[in-house]
């Protein structure tokens, strides 16, 4: 059976899309998928280096577009991961090297060999965005709540659905349950009215996310990190299973410790 394409975007930089890729990479494959995730962020190429491969890159999709590798050479297989393949980005050349219709085949030939393929979309609404569209199945955008991410996401959601007909699914990275309480954040329903699109899954704010990035060791392996049971819940969802959202809405056991300490 044909595998199914998802592309992963945003409007904005730096809201934690290629780190969303990857755990949910990592959690499709170890709930049993065989995944290939693809960086399609042509000249700024980073997913290799937060799944741990940027040893291994021999060749990358520039190389199979211009015929000096095959598609099976230039994917990274992960050796911690069941079923896991990168198919990199060129980091010295740019997005204009590789056309939409080059990453339709590209990745119609990966449909053939994997239950998910995962594109990592560059941020914007550029040449590479249209590339990494293109050959979709489904779309998911990532942002976070501040102003400034939701803003550039419903720009991009309003492009997926006017030109691209595509109906997009949400994930809402960072989410510090804390600073909703206190008034600081916007909760997920605001976020929900704002961008009006179906909800895929709430990643919480975790400062060990940084850690395991910098080390190339997705979140996901480590069930101590708290975010990890959200992106293995995602990838549950992604499967078609019912899977509650994370319960944010109470103060955690420390937060409750400290407020019974404190009197109040």
């Amino acid at each position: 059976m044909p595998g199914t394409i998802i592309t992963i975007t945003s409007g904005k930089g730096g809201v934690g899309k290629s780190t969303t890729v990857a755990n949910l990479a990592v959690a499709l494959s170890l709930l049993g998928q065989r995944v290939i995730a693809v960086d399609a962020d042509i000249g700024l190429r980073n997913l290799d280096i937060i799944l741990g491969l940027e040893s291994q890159i021999i060749y990358d999709i520039v190389d199979v577009v211009e015929e000096r590798s095959t598609l099976q050479n230039a994917l990274v297989r992960d050796q911690r991961a069941p079923a896991l393949f990168l198919l990199p980005a060129a980091q010295t050349r740019n997005k204009d090297d590789i056309s939409p219709q080059q990453m339709a085949t590209i990745c119609e030939q990966l449909r053939g060999m994997a239950d998910y393929v995962l594109i990592d979309s560059p941020a914007g609404i550029e040449h590479g965005f249209q590339n990494a569209i293109t050959p979709a199945d489904r779309v998911l955008v990532v942002t976070t709540p501040d102003v400034s991410a939701l803003r550039d996401a419903d720009k991009v959601i309003y492009l997926l659905e006017r030109d691209w007909k595509r109906q997009p699914w949400l994930i809402l990275n960072r989410y510090n349950a804390p600073l909703v309480r206190n008034g600081e954040m916007r909760n997920i329903d605001d976020v929900l009215d704002i961008l009006a699109i179906d909800l895929l899954g709430v990643v919480p704010e975790d400062s060990s996310i940084v850690l395991t990035t910098d080390r190339g060791y997705p979140a996901v392996y480590d069930k101590r990190v708290f975010a990890s049971t959200a992106y293995l819940n995602i990838a549950r969802r992604v499967l078609g299973q019912n899977v509650p959202l994370m319960d944010f809405q109470q103060p955690g056991f420390w937060t409750r410790l400290g407020r019974l300490l404190r009197g109040k």
